[in-house]
């Protein structure tokens, strides 16, 4: 019997269904030769502290640095991951092959390798690697099959991020909550979610700290146009003066007029973090909303897989561009209409293999969007225009230049004119992103040597502080390690060193909400009392720092390319662990730091493991973004997680996650007929 094991019900659902395994078991689909069952994502995790060494179990200085002589795993302290275990063990363990069908990227690989590790599988693995779950798609995977070994550097990297996210973040948690901590209050360190911090920290007492300074700038209008002096600014208004007395005195006449003819190539194609960028300036949803709304277009099979890091396409793709468009046409008629027949052309700028690593950019799959909601339908629009644009003409310019002068003083204007819109036409007229200044304008025509009268005025400016973090700035900080470029091509070369991955930044964005270290005004990102402190007390530059955090990530993409060892990586990061613990320890001032209300404490986290269902709204056991660690940093957390957990998947159907109400526990999933309904304890 060949048994595959997806990442959730509803992939499994689908699977099952292509593979003619209709007949319906406990935790499990059988047929045609096939026995299909899932994971409610991770079923299994690191161990606890104390799991380790039971004297860890405490919290004291004394214990630390905790580092396991070898890391172990176990089933996740959950009745209903933990039957649904049962069911996978044993099929794993009757199996003549094994499918691994989990999400094609690291965190999925590591979610199934560690079940089928705890499972003991013997039998050969087979692995399923697709990036869209349309019928087509599946069957192309399952007949192109691959074997495990060779995602084992992709399981590696995988794993040295579990286990650095454990090391760091079990120690410089406990040991700053314990040093610095008041009332039993936990104080949150992560490796990517500390330097995620300190941006937003950085930036702000950037802002408080900034002290206005004042400018002046000449310019002069000229046949109703605006023109700026060349010489740029003037820091004392006496010299700003001086200048503007001296052009009163003359007619300004135009010394030269340059046009340059140009292309504007068509946006890029989504990748995850651009589109969670897009959606936040467009419509003002948080990187987390985007991140669920384009996981849901992948699961209705109209977007492909989403948590990618490219904006390019693979060249195998490009046969399959004119379906896509044909399946996507009733929706977009009037845009795929030029297209349809013609060969579409293919540029660099849109398929590189080499630029492709797990998966491609984010593109419709072809299938209709049907049954969207509204705010599905606003994502799915702006992947859907992004692909079709691709296939557009450029957009042709004239960049024009106008000099003049006035009594040997140069002035100068620069203007766009559109001569052929191409791609331009794809997007609604509030869709495409303008350049914000005059260069931007179009002008009149000018002719050298005109001149005539002009009206010149000294303008008062003064230099403006930095703008807060939103979260489209922050990701894009996040993406580059804090480097802030609008460059495309610079962008992609730092990606290799950004911080956090583009599934995880999203969470860590919201674990920096829920530890009250952040809150938002309007769309700005601004950091709390607790947060600022927390901050400005770690001096150790390793746990704060976005650039060595991305050196850290580079590494672990090494480790993925087979480049670095994953051995050596977890030893540096032990060092760093050990390094750490010892320089805070010699700290001998008598700091604390203000904890603002919604950070939870430590008292509960101390109670034994309760052994029923219990509401712990100020322990700290919320699941910790996967970026950060596999387990909670706040230990011994994972062993006292209830069984029911805001945010896990429905253990009924599969489909909603479980929400709480004022009496119980529920499905979100409720409005259309899931029954699951568990009452608060």
């Amino acid at each position: 019997m060949i048994v595959c094991i997806a990442e959730k019900p509803s992939v499994a659902r689908d699977i099952a269904d292509i593979l003619g395994a209709r007949e319906r078991k406990d935790g499990y689909m059988e047929g045609n030769g096939y026995q299909v069952t899932w994971t409610f994502g991770h079923l299994c995790t690191l161990k606890e502290p104390h799991e380790y060494t039971p004297s860890w179990k405490a919290w004291s200085l004394g214990s630390l640095p905790m580092i396991p002589p070898r890391f172990g795993i176990k089933v996740i302290s959950n009745p209903t991951y933990e039957k649904q275990f049962r069911t996978v063990e044993w099929l794993m363990q009757r199996a003549d092959q094994v499918i691994n069908c989990g999400d094609a990227g690291q965190e999925g690989e590591l979610i199934q390798r560690w079940v089928l590790h705890k499972a003991g599988v013997t039998c050969p693995v087979k692995r399923l690697w697709i990036s869209s779950l349309t019928e087509e798609a599946i069957k192309e995977g399952f007949a192109n099959l691959k074997d495990q070994s060779e995602f084992q550097s992709l399981y590696e990297a995988g794993m040295s991020r579990a286990i650095g996210d454990w090391l760091l973040g079990m120690n410089a948690t406990r040991l700053y909550t314990i040093k610095y901590g008041q009332n039993r209050q936990v104080l949150s360190v992560g490796r990517v979610q500390t330097p995620t911090l300190a941006l937003i920290v950085n930036r702000q007492l950037e802002i408080e700290n900034f002290t206005p300074e004042a400018y002046w700038e000449l310019k002069t209008i000229y046949r109703d146009t605006s023109f700026s002096a060349t010489k740029g600014k003037f820091t004392s208004k006496e010299e700003g003066i001086a200048f503007l007395e001296t052009v009163k005195q003359s007619d300004f006449t135009v010394t030269d007029v340059s046009a340059k003819k140009g292309v504007e190539y068509a946006p890029r194609l989504f990748d995850l973090t651009s589109l969670q960028v897009e959606c936040n300036k467009k419509f003002g949803y948080s990187a987390d909303e985007t991140l669920k709304l384009i996981q849901s277009l992948y699961e209705k099979k109209v977007a492909t897989y989403p948590r990618v890091d490219t904006t390019f396409l693979s060249d195998d793709i490009y046969p399959k561009c004119p379906g896509i468009l044909k399946g996507i046409s009733r929706d977009y008629e009037a845009l795929t209409a030029p297209l349809d027949g013609a060969k579409l052309p293919k540029s660099k700028k849109v398929f590189d293999t080499a630029k492709v690593t797990d998966h491609h950019a984010i593109i419709p799959t072809g299938q209709p969007p049907q049954n969207l909601t509204d705010m599905e339908r606003r994502v799915f629009d702006l992947i859907a225009r992004r692909f079709i644009a691709a296939f557009y003409p450029d957009c042709k310019v004239s960049t024009t230049t106008i000099l003049g002068e006035v009594d040997n003083i140069e002035f100068k204007v620069t203007g766009k004119q559109i001569l052929e819109p191409g791609w331009r036409v794809v997007f609604a007229r509030e869709q495409v992103e303008e350049k914000e200044g005059d260069e931007e304008r179009v002008l009149p025509l000018f002719v050298k040597g005109e001149s005539g009268p002009h009206v010149p005025d000294l303008n008062e400016k003064w230099t403006q502080p930095p703008k807060p973090y939103t979260e489209a700035t922050l990701l894009r900080a996040m993406e580059t390690a804090g480097k802030l470029v609008d460059n495309d091509e610079l962008r992609d070369a730092l990606k290799e060193n950004g911080i956090g991955r583009p599934s995880t930044r999203a969470a860590i964005i919201e674990t920096l909400f829920k530890r009250n270290y952040i809150r938002k005004e309007k769309k700005n990102l601004m950091a709390t009392a607790t947060g600022v402190e927390l901050i400005q007390l770690i001096h150790e530059e390793l746990l704060k720092s976005a650039e060595l955090t991305g050196i850290w990530e580079k590494k672990l993409r090494e480790i993925e390319k087979k480049t670095y060892d994953a051995q050596r990586f977890l030893e540096e990061l032990k060092q760093m662990v050990s390094e750490i613990v010892l320089s805070v320890l010699s700290d001998n001032t008598n700091r604390r730091i203000t904890i603002q209300e919604g950070v939870p404490a430590v008292a509960e986290e101390k109670k034994a493991e309760p052994k029923k269902r219990t509401r712990k709204p100020a322990a700290p056991k919320e699941k910790k973004p996967k970026e950060d660690a596999v387990a909670p940093v706040s230990a011994p957390a994972a062993a006292e997680t209830s069984d029911i957990q805001v945010g896990r998947p429905c253990p009924l159907c599969g489909e909603g996650v479980v929400i709480q109400g004022k009496t119980a526990y529920g499905c979100s999933c409720w409005k259309s007929g899931c029954t699951f309904r568990k009452p608060l304890a």
